[in-house]
C-alpha cells in the first residue's frame, strides 16, 4: 500500500439562528426615526430621541429685545420697574421732541436758504419817520449808491412793505453818502441799527446789527420766513455833529428763489 495524503480541515459549517422578531409597539411613532413607542414611553427605543418635546417659546417681540427688556422674566415679576422705565423713555421722547422739532425746522430751512439762489425783493412802499431835505425815504430804495436817505439824528426808522410774504434771508446795507471812499464820509454813517421784522402772523423778530464804517455793501444773513413788512431804526452812528445828518445809501431785501 502506498502512502495517504493528509486530509484538508473541512471548516464547520455555521449554525443558522433564528432571526429575533421584534416585538411590536402600540403607540406614537418617534419623530426622529420613526419607529412606534409604548405611550408611556418618554424616550424612543431605538434612537432615543424625546418623545415629548416641550414646546417652543414664542418669539420675543422686538421691544423685549431691547435692554432692560430683553431677560424673561415670571409673570408680574419686575413689572413696575419695566413700566417705570417706559414711562420715562416716552416722557423723554416728549420733552425732546418738544425741543429739538424748533431746531430741525430751523436747520432745515438754513440749510434751504445756503441750496437756494437769493433773488432781490423790491418793496411796495417806503416811509421815514423823519428825513432831511431832498433826502426822502424812497431813495434808500431806488438801485443808486450816489443817493441817500437822510436822518436828521438817531432814533429815527424806515418803514418797508412788501406786496406778498417772503423768506428774507439777507439784508443788504450801503451806508455813507455814496460808495466813494472819498465821498462817503461827507455825512455821518450808521454804526448799529434794529431791525424790526414783521411775519405775516403778526408775529415779529428783532435783530440788532452792526455796521462797519467803510464804503460798499455790508450784508446781514436774516432767515425769517412769511415777512410782510421791515422796520430799521437807527441807534447809533458816527460823525454825527453840529450841521450834519445820517446818510443811509440803500437798503436791498433778498429772499429764497
Amino acid at each position: 500500500m502506498g502512502a495517504v495524503k493528509p486530509a484538508k480541515p473541512i471548516a464547520q459549517r455555521p449554525k443558522v439562528r433564528a432571526a429575533a422578531v421584534q416585538d411590536r409597539q402600540a403607540g406614537p411613532p418617534c419623530p426622529q426615526c420613526g419607529t412606534p413607542n409604548a405611550p408611556d414611553r418618554r424616550f424612543c427605543r431605538r434612537c432615543a430621541a424625546p418623545l415629548r418635546p416641550t414646546a417652543k417659546a414664542a418669539p420675543l417681540p422686538w421691544w423685549r429685545t431691547v435692554w432692560p427688556f430683553r431677560r424673561r422674566v415670571r409673570s408680574g415679576s419686575g413689572a413696575w420697574v419695566r413700566r417705570s422705565v417706559i414711562a420715562v423713555v416716552v416722557l423723554g421722547l416728549l420733552v425732546g421732541g418738544y425741543f429739538l422739532i424748533p431746531a430741525g425746522r430751523w436747520l432745515y430751512e438754513d440749510v434751504r436758504d445756503k441750496l437756494s439762489k437769493a433773488t432781490p425783493v423790491t418793496p411796495a412802499s417806503v416811509e421815514a419817520t423823519a428825513s432831511v431835505p431832498k433826502h426822502g425815504a424812497t431813495l434808500a430804495t431806488d438801485g443808486l449808491s450816489n443817493t441817500y436817505w437822510g436822518a436828521p439824528k438817531t432814533g429815527e426808522a424806515l418803514s418797508f412793505e412788501f406786496r406778498s410774504p417772503f423768506r428774507l434771508v439777507d439784508v443788504v446795507l450801503h451806508t455813507g453818502v455814496s460808495k466813494k471812499a472819498e465821498a462817503h464820509r461827507q455825512q455821518a454813517r450808521p454804526i448799529r441799527a434794529d431791525l424790526l421784522v414783521t411775519m405775516a402772523d403778526g408775529t415779529t423778530k428783532t435783530k440788532t446789527i452792526t455796521l462797519a464804517d467803510k464804503p460798499g455793501p455790508q450784508t446781514i444773513q436774516t432767515g425769517y420766513s412769511d415777512v410782510v413788512s421791515v422796520r430799521l431804526t437807527l441807534r447809533d452812528a458816527t460823525g454825527l455833529s453840529e450841521g450834519r445828518h445820517i446818510a443811509l445809501a440803500e437798503v436791498e431785501f433778498f429772499r429764497r428763489s
